[in-house]
């Protein structure tokens, strides 16, 4: 069943044409990421899907009996309202009882007995119970409490713009949608909430269109990919590993078909230049075509980037040392007796949730926050490179390029060549026109590279990068991570990217708050299995000694034995288990492999939804038949 869409779409601002004559549609169920640059129109066409832009041409059709939601980047709540007016302001009955249930609750918790009667509650809870509105409210509960909106009389005004964003974000998931739009939905989560979110849009029975930047969220939420580039549009039937296989084959390919219209609009230019004027039909069909190559050769090809190593400053034996650091704020500790010495080449992650002091450490590596008790000590061969989520500031209005010299005129590669600034920045996504705009003219995603890009070209040999991805695209996250991947010193790098974190740190400093930091030899994905594994047990062992209330003493010494039809569903339960993962595994495997229709894709994204939800009930109650005993 088709739910979107779109055809012969073109949409153009000023000169510059973002996207000419696309098509394509989304089946129910079908679940896809839209990936492009930062600039070549990813949210304008999300605007134009969503009826809040409107194109130079072509259409957007969306079937009449469903439910559409959209995310946009920027929020468009209206400033009077309070967070619980902007949440629910569709009035639907289902909607009207739950903020009239709401409201009496609120109320009631805040001391105003006065204002609500019990007849007033008493018929909000029948309305309730006549729309069979409970599990929406659960819903809403569930929401809201992950996003941290408790305060839901709070004016909007007086939200942060990252707890608008969760607002928005909120409002999106609380309504009941057939096809959900949504432009970066990760922006401002830490990795908890963003966890939390991909499971609860890989289980959603919904039609999704999504972009995103972070690669990790893409691949376990979406079953294709479409990329917008040079105003065209490609369909990846697959996740995000067959895309960037055969986006490079597409570009090799790209390639060699520019090279043979080159050869040919050389011979062909010879022709002109040396033929009289055309004076057949057959002459001056000729030049038709050569007229038409030229149009081919002026198009843009794009190319896929070349490995980037930038030679860092030698290294010694000493790296640095932390002993017995301690560090809190009046009300909150942060670091508590942690000692730790780095060792060559040692890359290295941090994680922990917002608020638990990960920029306060690195802060006090730099010298910029003085540690309660303690020393750092780095050697004496050691230049620091230090990325951090404030920015730069600088005096007076300057070019991009004028401030990249100041720091940098020519940079040297690992081979020994040496590159100019200019080459520098085109290679990192500041193409050379752009190069000589004013800095205060960058968006706030460009001042944030061009802050990374200078970082990197000073040849540090420890770079220090708190959440250097927020706002790039993933075609500059693919450059970045080539570039760490590369770099010979030692990296301390906070992201939320747990696909960045995953190709490149070695082990991971866990900030668990109250002052703890744990060290986790491996991966992010890696630390977060064996968490969850840790979790698992704990629960297991706080079930076995929860104390036990006998209300029949005389069957006290009767243990409690697993009986045989117990025993049956147990054994069935691992088979059907087993079963289970092996058809969600050759699922993924044929998404993977990006072999199927459009309908296919569906079909496999709505069964792998199913089998999740089995895999979770079914696991839940081999749990509970294993702890009974034998």
């Amino acid at each position: 069943m088709n739910y979107l869409t779109v055809n012969n779409l073109s949409k153009s601002v000023g000169e510059k044409l973002l996207f000419k004559q696309i098509t394509f549609g989304l089946e129910k169920g079908q679940k896809s990421a839209l990936i492009a640059r930062n600039g070549t129109g990813k949210s304008t066409l999300l605007n134009i899907i969503a009826g809040r832009e409107v194109p130079d041409e072509g259409e957007v059709v969306i079937r009449n009996d469903i439910v559409v939601s959209y995310l946009p980047q920027m929020d468009s709540f209206n400033g009077d309202d309070s967070v619980l007016n902007a949440l629910f302001d569709e009035e639907t009955p289902v909607v009207r009882a739950i903020k009239e249930y709401e409201s009496c609750v609120t109320l009631l918790e805040q001391g105003m007995t006065d204002k609500v009667p019990q007849e007033r509650m008493d018929n909000a809870i029948l309305e309730i119970d006549r729309l069979n509105a409970w599990d929406y409210e659960a819903r809403i509960k569930e929401i809201l409490s992950k996003f941290g909106i408790h305060d839901i009389f709070k004016n909007v005004n007086q939200l942060s713009g990252g707890q608008r964003k969760k607002a928005a974000l909120a409002k999106t998931l609380i309504a009941d949608t057939d096809l959900l739009i949504l432009d970066e939905p990760t922006n401002h989560l830490d990795v908890e909430m963003i966890e939390w979110l991909e499971n609860y849009l890989s289980s959603a029975n919904v039609t999704l269109l999504m972009v995103t930047h972070d690669r990790a969220f893409l691949d376990r939420v979406c079953s294709d990919i479409f990329e917008l580039s040079n105003g065209s549009l490609y369909h990846y039937r697959g996740k995000y590993d067959y895309f960037v296989e055969k986006k490079a084959e597409r570009l090799a390919n790209e390639a060699a078909e520019h090279d043979r219209l080159r050869n040919l609009y050389r011979r062909e230019l010879e022709w002109v230049h040396t033929s009289p004027q055309a004076r057949t039909s057959k002459a001056r069909a000729r030049i038709n075509q050569f007229e038409k190559l030229q149009e081919q050769m002026d198009r843009k090809v794009e190319q896929a980037p070349e490995a980037f190593k930038v030679q860092s400053e030698r290294i010694g034996h000493k790296i640095l040392e932390i002993s017995h650091l301690d560090f809190a704020y009046p009300d909150q500790t942060i670091i508590k007796d942690f000692s730790y010495i780095f060792k060559r080449g040692e890359k290295c992650g941090i994680v922990g949730k917002n608020g638990t002091g990960k920029s306060t450490f690195l802060k006090m590596i730099m010298g910029e926050v003085r540690p309660d008790g303690g020393k750092i000590t780095p050697g004496l061969t050691i230049k620091f490179g230090y990325f951090s989520q404030d920015g730069m500031i600088y005096a007076g209005n300057k070019i991009v390029l004028e401030l990249v010299k100041e720091h940098a005129e020519v940079i040297r590669m690992d081979n020994g060549n040496y590159i100019s600034a200019s080459q520098f920045l085109n290679h990192f996504g500041f193409p050379f026109s752009q190069q000589y705009t004013y800095y205060e003219d960058l968006s706030g995603g460009e001042k944030r590279k061009l802050h990374l890009l200078i970082t990197l070209l000073k040849n540090p040999n420890f770079l220090i990068l708190d959440e250097p991805t927020n706002d790039f695209d993933i075609d500059t996250l693919n450059l970045l991570e080539d570039f760490l991947l590369n770099f010979g010193g030692c990296l301390i790098i906070v992201s939320h990217d747990r696909w960045l974190m995953n190709k490149l740190v070695d082990h991971i400093f866990v900030f668990e708050g109250d002052g703890k930091i744990k060290d986790y030899y491996g991966n992010y994905t890696e630390y977060r299995q064996a968490k969850d594994r840790e979790l698992r047990i704990q629960k297991k062992i706080e079930k076995a000694n929860r104390p036990v209330v006998e209300t029949r003493p005389q069957r006290e010494e009767t243990k409690k034995k697993r009986s045989y039809k117990e025993q049956r569903e147990l054994e069935q339960l691992e088979q059907e288990i087993s079963d289970l993962e092996k058809e969600k595994g050759g699922i993924e495997e044929k998404m993977t492999l990006g072999q199927g229709t459009p309908e296919d894709f569906a079909e496999w994204g709505r069964r792998h939804t199913e089998i999740n939800a089995l895999l979770e009930e079914k696991g839940d109650r081999w749990l509970e038949l294993s702890e009974i005993g034998e």
